[in-house]
């Protein structure tokens, strides 16, 4: 196991002369941002990524994510294009050392949640989703905490249009024919894909969400066998479903499916109402160690980084993405991860 830590470039708060003083820390998990989806990566900002967090003293092994483009999830005419500029940055990343991309296929939305800082009975403040204040919102003019708006409401507007012809079934057949294409490129260059589950893994706003549940998993694995078809297991997206988390966890990882890990502990408060909390199993509703162990006996190899934390100690910056509570959390899924191995 490798424990990484998500770095947004130099622009993130957190240094990674910070993150490389965290104990275990083997990494980070970045991305170029200032590329939009379809476009290609240059070499020249890979190798600067790399660079900076070699100097540091930190491997670029894992990259989340790769954006998907829009035209691709929806089957239209430039697909192709957009398909040929993923296979390129494929190969550039692969050239460059890294081992994983993780990316996910959520139609225009990725990971939504309503409240950016409940405030926690400690002091602290969080993440949480209410699925009441998702069904009050219309779509089409969204202020939405967290998402980036990375459409204007006309945009907006023609992807939500477009998606309400778009069934689960063709947005699968679509997922599936972007991943024909790129697993070979994958391959070629030792490169796996790890699909981040969908967060929250049920439907929004009307748009078709495809890898929510095991059923799910297994259709998207049997559709295409290649082991660079592969999963991030986020134990907070897939967990907010309440499915049995350690049976998953070795399901996929004696499968050699999970290719990375984003660990996270949430907290329910209603059937689709759920807030993110420390990492330690007490903290939330998840069994970590139980998890863990599931990872370990089953053969899990992969990258590990701890998921979103709380805002704590002062700090402010963005959401789930401070250093102090993630530092901690990397600190204790280390221990976890010991203990384990240990028990073998």
């Amino acid at each position: 196991m490798k424990m990484t830590f998500r770095w947004y470039g130099l622009s993130d708060s957190v240094p990674l002369e910070f993150i490389r003083q965290i104990p275990g820390m083997s990494g980070v998990v970045t991305a170029v941002y200032d590329v939009a989806p379809g476009k290609e990566w240059s070499v020249r900002s890979v190798d600067e990524l790399k660079s900076a967090c070699s100097a540091a003293g930190l491997e670029m092994e894992v990259i989340e994510s790769v954006p998907v483009h829009e035209d691709i999830k929806l089957g239209r005419g430039r697909r192709d294009e957009y398909i040929e500029a993923y296979k390129t940055n494929i190969r550039r990343l692969g050239q460059a050392g890294v081992k994983v991309i993780c990316y996910n296929f959520m139609p225009v939305f990725d990971w939504v949640r309503t409240v950016l800082n409940k405030q926690n009975a400690d002091g602290s403040y969080s993440l949480a989703y209410r699925d009441d204040d998702i069904k009050k919102l219309d779509p089409s003019n969204l202020s939405l905490p967290g998402w980036d708006e990375s459409y204007s409401k006309e945009q907006l507007s023609e992807l939500l249009a477009a998606y309400k012809e778009v069934s689960h079934e063709k947005l699968f057949e679509n997922y599936v024919y972007f991943l024909k294409q790129i697993i070979p490129v994958c391959e070629e260059n030792g490169v796996k894909m790890a699909v981040h589950p969908d967060d929250p893994p049920w439907d929004l706003f009307g748009l078709p969400r495809i890898v929510s549940t095991e059923q799910d998993l297994d259709r998207l694995f049997a559709a295409v066998p290649s082991k660079a078809n592969g999963l991030t297991l986020c134990t907070g997206s897939l967990g907010a479903g309440r499915p049995d988390l350690p049976k998953l966890a070795a399901k996929y990882a004696a499968a050699g499916r999970i290719h990375f890990a984003h660990l996270r502990n949430i907290e329910f408060s209603a059937e689709h109402d759920f807030a993110e909390t420390a990492h330690l199993s007490c903290c939330g509703s998840l069994d970590m160690y139980a998890i863990v162990k599931a990872l370990v006996d089953n053969g899990f190899d992969g990258y590990v980084r701890p998921d979103h934390g709380r805002n704590i100690w002062g700090e402010s910056g963005k959401p789930g993405y401070g250093l102090y509570d993630r530092a901690l959390g990397a600190a204790y899924l280390n221990g976890l991860f010991e203990a384990a191995e240990k028990q073998r």
